[in-house]
């Protein structure tokens, strides 16, 4: 079975140097994890940023197609590789910014993470079918993350201040950006069950902030949000070099 439990099955394509990122990542990421008690110290920025930036080059190295087209939309509509590559090298950077100190950088986190956010929006809709017939598990879904994002901004509102645009803006954007993966139809559910997973990594973060003390909260943040960026990317590799290829 070697890595095809990773990658949630087998991946064509998938060679040395793949397995090698994707173990670096993961690694990095558990190490990161394992050491929030101790944080921030010497290189932890170094572990956080790894987690991430590996899957975008994943997704730069793997989803690669040759095209005869030099620009435009049918080019972009190729490009795979650069869509999920910039969301994940986005969401990087929203990384770095928190890390690098939390206060100050917050606006610059939210806003890195918020054009993340845009980006998978964009690859996602790409692979909505047409005409887009939700089924009613797919519709279910959909209105049980419209309640729960509903929820969190009627709780959150009161005590956000100045910050109240910015993240009502952020929440109907990450909220956005999972409907659309529910709405895609993919074969597999890793793709939604991480962005849902990203939904409530950053929900915490905004309860801690905004509201209460959230125990264990980095732990609980870096977990959900870690595997949902991975069941993001990864299950997005699935659905295009699996057995069961999309489109």
């Amino acid at each position: 079975m070697g890595t095809d439990a990773l990658t949630f099955g087998r991946l064509r394509g998938f060679g040395a140097t793949d397995i090698f990122l994707l173990l670096l990542s993961i690694v990095s990421s558990a190490i990161y994890f394992a050491t929030q008690r101790w944080q921030p110290f010497t290189g932890s920025i170094v572990l956080k940023a790894l987690s991430i930036a590996t899957l975008a080059l994943l997704a730069f190295r793997l989803l690669r197609e040759p095209s005869d087209r030099n620009s435009g939309v049918g080019w972009l509509r190729e490009r795979d590789n650069l869509i999920l590559g910039a969301a994940l090298s986005i969401s990087c950077f929203g990384d770095i910014y928190l890390d690098l100190d939390p206060a100050r950088n917050f606006r610059y986190g939210l806003v890195s993470f918020l054009i993340a956010h845009f980006i998978y929006i964009l690859l996602f809709v790409r692979y909505w079918p047409r005409p887009l017939r939700p089924n009613i598990r797919q519709l279910l879904l959909a209105a049980l993350v419209l309640i729960y994002s509903l929820m969190m901004s009627d709780w959150l509102s009161p005590s956000l201040g100045a910050y109240a645009k910015p993240v009502m803006l952020y929440l109907c954007t990450i909220t956005a950006m999972v409907v659309t993966t529910i709405l895609a139809g993919f074969s597999k559910p890793w793709i939604w069950l991480g962005a849902i997973l990203f939904l409530i990594s950053d929900t915490i973060i905004a309860a801690d902030k905004f509201k209460t003390v959230v125990p264990l909260r980095e732990y609980l943040v870096w977990g959900t949000y870690y595997l949902g960026q991975y069941g993001i990317a990864i299950g997005f590799l699935r659905e295009k070099l699996g057995e069961n290829k999309i489109g």
